[in-house]
């Protein structure tokens, strides 16, 4: 048992570092949003951009499923950090082109982070026993959480910082972007000499072999899977997208420096959450919890609305960023239980899960349009929905085979 865990502790601790990079990338492009919006004079709609292009991205998550079963994982990983940095220098040049010059460049990191997701998940859940993946992906989530509050902080400080408002630069982005760029070559170089592990999924173990459907596509649970992490990513980058507008109805007048510190909180609910998750996801199963936070998180969203529409500011402020706790360990729970017995169809059911990602790109779009035409709070309680049907597959769907 000792050998087991020590073959895998070096590759499981590589991951953790990927899952790291890819959740600042992440959190970076959605913290600035409000700040492209001022440099560049943007409307609602045109605004929610950045994470159409980023999430967008994920549409390509099936094809990459299918060449990491050509490539493997290691290669997989290279090919990905490689895109990431080559996305990050483009951007230096592409953000003196205008909005949509930035935005193809930030399209070609996004596809990096695309092959980064659907290798590092599924090679989480293969380095070790099946009955603790959902702790260990939480564990390396836990580092993608560290990175979510560091990367508003970081855009605060070396991005909005220099300029805000009417004087907002977009040319201010380039600094730190290719400082990032950098260091993800750097990490290129230093991976491209590792030996990880490569792992066959559903082969014999202990003697038993397990029967598996020709494909991933024959398992509902995966789909059911895919769609919950749609509804999921809605719910994560729903709470920040919209964390301006929702302070400034409460009657908060944050600059944009103020807000992307206080966003800080969220990712930071995220991160208390998945470190709790390590232990918590030991005692209690994935379906459980998942369960619980889902129910808990659409209360908080319910009592911060019914608290702000009866002057209690602060409070509904501290409920709507207290979601992040909630939401801290849906993407494991949902992804481990998504590709439950997919055996060898695994690099393809993480591709097909991944695609769903999208959500973060269409439904902000969406729920900007509602809120154009109808209102603020109705685009907010379009995360009730989201809420309940992560519910549903917690409960029910999770379980279908």
């Amino acid at each position: 048992m000792t050998n087991e865990k020590n073959k895998f502790l070096f590759p499981l601790i590589v991951m953790a570092s990927l899952f790291f990079l890819f959740g600042f990338i992440t959190t970076m492009n959605n913290s600035l949003i409000n700040y492209l919006k001022d440099a560049f004079g943007l409307n609602e709609v045109e605004k929610q951009l950045p994470n159409t292009f980023f999430y967008g991205a994920y549409i390509f998550s099936i094809p990459v499923g299918y060449l990491l079963n050509r490539i493997g994982y290691k290669n997989g990983v290279l090919s990905g950090l490689a895109l990431v940095s080559l996305g990050f220098f483009l951007c230096i040049p592409g953000v003196t082109l205008g909005y949509y010059g930035f935005l193809s460049a930030v399209s070609v990191f996004a596809i990096g982070v695309v092959l980064l997701q659907v290798a590092a998940n599924p090679y989480v859940n293969a380095l070790g026993k099946p009955e603790t993946a959902a702790s260990r992906l939480t564990l390396t989530n836990a580092l993608n959480s560290l990175a979510t509050v560091i990367a508003p902080i970081f855009v605060s400080m070396l991005i909005v910082s220099s300029s805000s408002g009417a004087s907002a630069d977009p040319k201010a982005v380039q600094g730190p972007f290719a400082g990032i760029g950098i260091v993800t070559l750097v990490i290129v170089i230093i991976m491209f000499f590792l030996k990880l592990p490569e792992i066959k999924e559903g082969e014999e173990t202990e003697g038993v072999v397990q029967e598996y459907k020709s494909s991933a596509y024959k398992y509902p649970h995966m789909w059911l899977g895919s769609l919950a992490i749609f509804f999921y990513m809605g719910v994560e980058v729903g709470i920040p997208s919209f964390f301006a507008d929702y302070s400034a109805k409460l009657g908060f007048s944050y600059d944009g420096e103020m807000r992307t510190k206080l966003l800080a909180y969220y990712w930071a609910g995220l991160m208390v959450g998945r470190i709790a998750g390590i232990f918590i996801l030991r005692k209690y199963s994935a379906r459980q919890i998942l369960s619980f936070n889902a129910t808990f998180g659409a209360l908080m969203l319910l009592l911060s609305l019914v608290l702000g529409s009866f002057g209690m500011n602060s409070a509904a402020l501290v409920l709507f960023l207290g979601t992040g706790l909630m939401h801290s360990i849906m993407w494991p729970c949902i992804y481990n239980l998504a590709l439950e017995d997919l055996g060898p169809h695994t690099k393809v059911g993480s591709g097909v899960i991944a695609t769903s990602v999208i959500g973060a790109a269409l439904l902000p779009i969406m729920m900007g349009g509602i809120q154009k035409s109808v209102g603020l709070i109705a685009a907010i309680c379009c995360l009730f929905v989201y809420y309940a049907y992560i519910t549903y597959f917690a409960l029910k769907g999770s379980r279908i085979r």
